[in-house]
């Protein structure tokens, strides 16, 4: 059978600095599936948008500001990660340089510039922790992982990293 998942992409911003990051603290609908987390910024792409695209309209949308570097830092598949047990592949972009001020909340939540070293610190998705230390190591290989969840936690994680040229 087919492999169909939903698409999305994860957004890292960093600061100009790049000591701190951008993160969305989901504590405005209590009914959310992320409600109290904090997460990069993100999601599902449109059918006439490629990744990058949707990347910086998602960025634009949650954050009121305009990406101006991006680099992917890899992907990462989430067989029954939604909601229903939907699969779910994004690929996870570190944003390098931006224009503009970042909102101070959105629909979703607070945005906190969080510094990266305290990021382990926060209330996240149990499966982030896999790759987020790949996501803040901006000189290590790209990564391309497969993280099954079951019930709402990863059940496993196999990567596959590329080094840098």
């Amino acid at each position: 059978m087919p492999y169909t998942p939903i698409l999305a992409t994860l957004g890292y911003v960093f600061s100009p600095d790049g000591r701190s990051v951008l993160m969305v603290h989901r504590n405005a609908r209590p009914g959310d599936p992320h409600f109290g987390k904090f997460n990069g910024l993100g999601g599902k792409l449109e059918a006439d948008e490629d990744v990058v695209a949707g990347l910086k309209r998602e960025i634009r949308e949650e954050a009121g500001i305009e990406c101006d570097a991006v680099e992917l830092a890899g992907t990462v598949s989430w067989p029954g990660f939604g909601k229903r047990g939907e699969d779910w592949f994004g690929f996870v972009f570190r944003v390098t340089r931006f224009t503009g001020t970042p909102l101070a909340a959105n629909p979703e939540g607070t945005l906190a510039w969080v510094p990266v070293e305290q990021v382990g610190a926060l209330p996240l998705w149990d499966g982030d922790r896999y790759f987020l230390p790949l996501v803040f190591d901006r000189g290590g290989p790209q990564f391309h992982g497969v993280m099954p969840y079951r019930d709402g936690k990863p059940v496993g994680w196999r990567l596959t990293t590329i080094p840098r040229a």
